[in-house]
């Protein structure tokens, strides 16, 4: 046998030569590459959307609200302010910090984002929530404020917080979201407040207080606020009204006080609202009674309250003697007067009534 020229001949699907198979990892490592780096760049985003963007930083205040943690909300950047930041939003500079705690939180839920804008280098983050049973909308004011490594700080532009301007009448006691409170525990006048004015009270925003009177002497079911513009006043004034337990009180005062003009036995009682007068003399001191006692009622009248004009009858037994002919004779009259009077309120919580009235 005879050999032939040249190599043997290749034989047929022989492997791909090693350039290709480079070029072919490379190109499959190159795609993996884009794939990884997108899916970095997209848990980035999203971790940045959750964890540091401006949203994320409003959801957790909001969230911090929603768990009652008082003093945590208030220490997040741009949320406490000072009576400069207070005089320039127009609002009063005393007010007074004693709703900024748990106590007297309610929870704010499903809050969510709904919009987010920005102007210059403010952000504008819009979230809607559910305070209670009422739905509320509050834009917050947001502004960069560093860097904590790669990631932004942010803090509130404008704080969250409001003031509610609080008026309540006929009580120095009241209660917001059942924390009790004493308005010459908070108004800067202290002990000489006046019951009749105003107290400003900071507030977290949003929130939901209920502000209530339940005292023995006055009530008034809940009037609920909803504070939801970040740094502005709420005005609100609440009117209690006279217990049932109260009236009564006044009603026994009121008759005990006709009962004891009464046994002054002289035509004028001192200080009483009714008496007699004769143009003879008087043979023995008369006899008063109280026949009709008054149904007495209370009303607010500013800082205290006020008994209207109530309708009564006193009777009256008197011998007189006449200055012509020295006859004696017996002289029985119903006299009807009317009584009214005033009652304010003591530090102490106690009343003091002024009664006075007129004969009809």
């Amino acid at each position: 046998m005879h050999a032939t020229d040249g190599g043997p001949a290749a034989p047929t699907g022989a492997a791909p030569s090693r350039p290709r198979l480079l070029a072919r990892d490379l190109t499959i490592l190159g795609v993996v590459g884009v794939l990884l780096i997108a899916a970095l760049g997209a848990g980035a985003a999203a971790a940045y959307r959750e964890l540091y963007s401006p949203r994320a930083f409003v959801l957790h205040y909001l969230e911090l609200l929603q768990d009652r943690r008082a003093a945590e909300a208030l220490a997040v950047p741009g949320v406490a302010v000072d009576s400069t930041e207070l005089q320039s939003a127009g609002l009063p500079a005393t007010a007074s910090d004693a709703l900024l705690r748990t106590d007297a939180l309610q929870t704010i839920t499903s809050a969510h984002v709904t919009a987010e804008t920005v102007v210059d280098d403010v952000i504008r983050v819009t979230v809607e929530y559910r305070a209670g049973s009422y739905e509320g909308r509050t834009t917050f004011a947001i502004r960069q404020d560093g860097w904590i490594g790669v990631v932004p700080r942010w803090r509130f532009a404008v704080s969250p917080l409001a003031v509610v301007d609080l008026t309540v009448r006929g009580s120095m006691r009241f209660s917001v979201n059942g924390f009790e409170i004493d308005k010459r525990q908070v108004s800067v006048d202290g002990v000489d407040a006046d019951a009749s004015a105003a107290v400003p009270l900071l507030v977290f925003s949003p929130g939901l207080y209920s502000v209530a009177v339940d005292t023995p002497i006055s009530a008034t079911p809940g009037v609920a606020i909803l504070a939801d513009s970040p740094l502005t006043g709420v005005p609100v004034d609440v009117q209690a009204e006279p217990t049932d337990e109260f009236v009564s009180v006044v009603q026994q005062r009121v008759e005990d006080f006709l009962t004891g003009c009464a046994e002054q036995r002289v035509l004028q009682p001192t200080g009483c609202p009714f008496g007699f007068t004769v143009r003879n003399r008087i043979d023995d001191a008369p006899t008063w009674s109280i026949i009709d006692q008054p149904t007495v009622s209370v009303v607010p009248d500013g800082a205290g309250w006020r008994i209207p004009s109530a309708e009564a009858t006193a009777h009256i037994e008197v011998d007189i003697r006449s200055i012509f002919d020295g006859s004696v004779r017996t002289v029985e009259e119903d006299v009807p007067f009317t009584v009214d009077g005033q009652i304010s309120v003591q530090p102490d919580g106690s009343a003091s009534i002024s009664i006075g009235g007129s004969l009809d």
